[in-house]
C-alpha cells in the first residue's frame, strides 16, 4: 500500500461530504474524490434523518461500486449510532434507552433486543455499530446520561459485555452479527459540571474503581472496536492520551480492536482543549497516542496533515501501519472482503412482526413504579380518565436521543401507528372515558395551561388524572442544562392537578431524573417510564390498568436536591450528618426513591438466607441461598439483589456494593429459592496502589431485608 492508500483507511468522513443536500442521495464527484481522490476507508453517519432500507442499500451499493474501481478494491466500512435499535433506518424497532434496560435487570432481555438491532443494521447494509455506551451514570446532569446503565458499576459491566456478545457472538461475517464499538473511553460521563464535553477531574484510584471495570469486561466480551471520550482528563484530553490509550488500553487491558476518534475531536486539539499549537501537532499527538481512525468527519483535513507529518518524521510510520493493519482486520472480520454489499440473507431480518413483541416486553419491564399510595394502582376497567401534560401527546418524548433524528425530536419520521399515551390508555379504557388537554407538541403552551386542566377536571366527572410530565427528546450536547429541577410550568401544572381534588398520578417519561421532590407528595401514584421505545405508551397503559405488574428497579439514586447528590455505594463519612458528636445522624444517603426501589402490584419475602460456609478462602468460591416468596395475590417478576460490605479496609469500604442480581417469577404463593455464587473477585477493589485487590476480612451480605457475615481468608503460603 502506498501512504496515501494508508492514510486514507484512517480517514472517516461523514455521508454529507459524499452526498447531495437530498437525504440518501449521493454526490458522484463527491464520492470519487473521497475514495478514489482520498482513498478514504470509512463513512459514518446521515445526513438529516433515517433513511428507507432500500436508501440505505442503495447508498452502500454506490459507495463500495466506488471502492471497486480503485486500485486496491478494499471496501468502505459503514458506521452508525444504533443507540436503542437502529436509530437512523425509517420504521426499525426502537427500545427502552440503556438506562431504561438497566431498570429491567434483565441481560437475556438486553440480548434479545441487541440481536434485533444487529439484524435491522445488517439489513441496512451497515455491519458497524456505536454503541453500547458504557460510560457510568454517576452524574445525572450529564446530557448522555439516558444512554448509560445507571450509577453502578457491576451492572453497566455486566449490561454491557452481554451486549457486545450479542451484538458479535454469531459471527460478524453473519448477515446478523455486526461489529460494536464500546464508548466512550474513558470517565466520558463524570464532568464535573455535567456538560457534554466538559473537563473532567478524577483520581486515577476512581476511574479504575468505577469506570474502568465496564471497558475490561467489554474487551474480555470481544469488542471489536472503541470510541474515545471526547474530554479531558484531569487537563490532558484522552484523545491525546498515550497512557490511557496504549498503555492502560492495549497494553493493560489486551484490547487489540480498531481505536475510533469521537466527532472532530483531533481537531479540538487545537481548536478547544489548546493542547496542540497547530492543526498538525494536533494530529501527530493523537496518532500517536494511539488512535487507529479519525472521525475527521467534514473535510480530508486529516488525510492531508497526517501525510505531512508523516513525511516529516513526526509519525513514524510503522505507527501508520499498526492502525490500518487492524482497520483491514475490521473489514474482513465482518466480510467485506468476501462481500461488500448489502446481503439479501440479511434484507429478510428487518421489520419483523416479533420484534414489536419483544419492543413491548422491553418497556414493560423497564416500567419503575416509584409511588402506589393506598394501592390507587392498577385502574379498574371502566375508570374515568383525565390526561394531561406535555408528553401526554408526544411521541418523541416516549422514546428520545437517536430516534430516526440525531435529537429525536421530529415527529415527521417515526413510524406510522406509533402511539402517545393518550392514545393507548384510549385504546385500554374506552375513548369515551378518557379525556385530554395535551396537545401534540411538547412546548406549545397549551400543554401547561393549569385552567384549562382544572376545567376539564370538573367539567368530565373524571376519578383520576394522569399527568404526564418529564422531558422531551434531546442528545448530547443540546441535552445541556442548568438545573435538575423539573421546570416550573410542568410544578404548577402538577399543583393545579391537585387542586381539583382528583387522584393524580405522575407518568414520567424521562432521560434522567429531574427534581419533583416538592410536588411528589401531590401524587398519589408515580410510575417512572424512562424513554422505553416504541412501545411506551402501551407498556404505560398495560401497568395503569393492571394487565402487566410493574418489575423495573431504579438504577439510580433519584435524588431529593441538589444538596443530596449521594450515591448508593456512598462511603460511611457520607452517611453520617454531624453537628456536635452528641448530635450525629445516619441519613446522608436520603434520596427521594433509592436505588433498586421498585414498586410491584404483589408483595414479595425473603427468608432462609444461607451461605455454604462462614468461610472464604483464597480462590474459592460461596453459595448464598435466600428463599423469596410471592406472598400476594398477582403473579409477577422480582429482581433479587446481592450487596456486600466489608467491615475495615486499607481503603475507606463502601457502605454496600451490588454484586449479584437474578430476575425471578413467581405465581402468587410460590416460593423459590435463589442461588448465588461468589468469590473472591466479587469482593476486590483498588488499593492505593492502583492495583485490585481482595484484603483479609470480615464482610456482610444483603438480601432484601435479610443478612449474614462471613470472613475472607488469604490462601496459605
Amino acid at each position: 500500500m502506498t501512504l496515501d492508500e494508508k492514510i486514507g483507511q484512517m480517514t472517516q468522513v461523514t455521508l454529507g461530504v459524499v452526498s447531495t443536500p437530498e437525504d440518501g442521495v449521493l454526490d458522484p464527484a463527491a464520492l470519487t474524490k473521497a475514495i478514489a481522490g482520498y482513498k478514504v476507508g470509512s463513512i459514518l453517519n446521515v445526513t438529516n434523518h433515517a433513511l428507507t432500507v432500500e436508501q440505505w442499500r442503495q447508498v452502500q451499493t454506490k459507495i463500495q461500486d466506488e471502492a471497486k474501481k480503485t486500485r486496491l478494491k478494499i471496501p468502505v466500512i459503514y458506521g452508525l449510532d444504533g443507540i436503542h435499535g437502529q436509530t437512523y433506518t425509517l420504521n426499525a424497532t426502537l427500545f427502552p434507552q440503556n438506562v431504561g434496560m438497566a431498570a429491567t435487570r434483565d441481560p437475556e432481555l438486553a440480548a434479545a433486543i441487541t440481536k434485533v438491532a444487529a439484524k435491522e443494521l445488517r439489513a441496512s447494509g451497515v455491519r458497524w455499530n456505536f454503541a453500547p455506551v458504557l460510560d457510568c451514570g454517576r452524574q445525572p446532569l450529564w446530557s448522555r446520561f439516558p444512554e448509560t446503565y445507571g450509577e453502578d458499576v457491576y451492572i453497566g459491566k455486566t449490561m454491557g459485555a452481554t451486549v457486545i456478545k450479542a451484538y458479535e457472538e454469531e459471527g460478524l461475517k453473519n448477515p446478523t452479527a455486526v461489529a460494536s464499538c464500546m464508548k466512550h473511553y474513558l470517565a466520558y460521563s463524570d464532568s464535573r459540571t455535567g456538560k457534554d464535553r466538559t473537563p473532567i477531574y478524577l483520581p486515577e484510584i476512581e476511574m479504575r474503581e468505577y469506570y474502568l471495570p465496564q471497558f475490561r469486561e467489554a474487551v474480555k466480551a470481544g469488542a471489536s472496536t472503541l470510541m474515545v471520550n471526547s474530554s479531558e482528563i484531569n487537563g490532558t484530553p484522552v484523545h491525546a492520551s498515550k497512557y490511557l490509550l496504549t498503555d492502560v488500553l492495549r497494553k493493560e487491558l489486551g484490547f487489540q480492536g480498531v481505536i475510533v476518534t469521537d466527532w472532530e475531536d483531533i481537531i479540538r486539539l487545537h481548536t478547544r482543549h489548546h493542547v496542540a499549537a497547530t492543526p498538525r501537532a494536533a494530529v501527530v499527538m493523537a496518532v500517536n497516542a494511539g488512535i487507529d481512525m479519525s472521525m475527521v468527519p467534514g473535510d480530508f483535513s486529516f488525510f492531508d496533515l497526517l501525510k505531512e507529518a508523516v513525511q516529516k518524521g513526526e509519525v513514524p510510520i510503522s505507527r501508520i501501519d499498526d492502525a490500518v493493519r487492524r482497520i483491514l482486520l475490521l473489514k474482513a472480520k465482518v466480510g467485506l472482503f468476501d462481500n461488500p454489499y448489502p446481503e439479501d440473507a440479511a434484507a429478510a431480518n428487518f421489520g419483523r412482526p416479533e420484534y414489536q413483541t419483544l419492543a413491548l416486553q422491553a418497556a414493560h419491564e423497564a416500567m419503575t413504579l416509584l409511588k402506589n399510595d393506598d394501592a390507587l394502582l392498577p385502574f379498574k376497567a371502566g375508570t374515568k380518565l383525565l390526561v394531561a401534560g406535555p408528553s401526554a401527546r408526544s411521541i418523541s418524548a416516549l422514546n428520545g436521543c437517536w430516534s430516526y433524528t440525531w435529537q429525536g425530536k421530529d415527529e415527521r419520521w417515526y413510524p406510522a401507528g406509533s402511539k402517545t399515551i393518550v392514545d393507548a390508555l384510549r385504546d385500554k379504557f374506552g375513548a369515551d372515558n378518557v379525556t385530554t388537554t395535551a396537545v401534540t407538541d411538547f412546548s406549545s403552551p397549551a400543554n401547561y395551561d393549569t385552567m384549562a386542566l382544572k376545567t376539564a377536571a370538573a367539567a368530565t366527572n373524571v376519578d383520576a388524572i394522569v399527568l404526564c410530565l418529564g422531558e422531551n427528546a434531546y442528545a448530547e450536547s443540546p441535552g445541556n442544562i442548568a438545573d435538575l429541577a423539573l421546570p416550573d410550568d410542568q410544578k404548577a401544572l402538577a399543583r393545579a392537578a391537585a387542586a381539583t381534588g382528583k387522584p393524580v398520578i405522575f407518568v414520567l417519561t424521562e432521560g434522567r431524573p429531574r427534581f419533583i421532590t416538592d410536588i411528589a407528595p401531590l401524587a398519589k401514584g408515580i410510575l417512572l417510564a424512562y424513554w422505553s421505545g416504541r412501545k411506551t405508551a402501551e407498556a404505560i397503559s398495560d401497568v395503569l390498568a393492571g394487565d402487566y405488574n410493574p418489575d423495573g428497579r431504579l438504577p439510580y439514586s433519584y435524588p431529593r436536591s441538589m444538596g443530596e447528590m449521594v450515591l448508593y455505594d456512598r462511603k460511611p463519612t457520607e452517611d453520617i450528618r454531624e453537628i456536635f458528636n452528641a448530635d450525629m445522624t445516619m441519613d446522608g444517603y436520603r434520596p427521594l426513591f433509592p436505588f433498586g426501589w421498585g414498586l410491584s402490584y404483589t408483595q414479595f419475602s425473603y427468608s432462609d438466607l444461607h451461605l455454604s460456609s462462614p468461610t472464604l478462602t483464597g480462590a474459592g468460591k460461596m453459595t448464598v441461598s435466600i428463599t423469596v416468596k410471592n406472598t400476594g395475590s398477582r403473579d409477577g417478576k422480582h429482581t433479587v439483589e446481592l450487596y456486600t460490605r466489608e467491615h475495615y479496609a486499607s481503603i475507606t469500604p463502601s457502605t454496600r456494593r451490588l454484586r449479584a442480581f437474578k430476575k425471578i417469577f413467581l405465581k402468587a404463593g410460590e416460593s423459590q429459592t435463589v442461588n448465588f455464587t461468589i468469590d473472591r473477585n466479587d469482593l476486590a477493589f483498588v488499593n492505593a496502589q492502583l492495583q485490585t485487590v481482595t484484603e483479609p476480612g470480615d464482610f456482610d451480605v444483603y438480601i432484601g431485608d435479610q443478612q449474614a457475615a462471613f470472613t475472607y481468608r488469604s490462601p496459605t503460603p
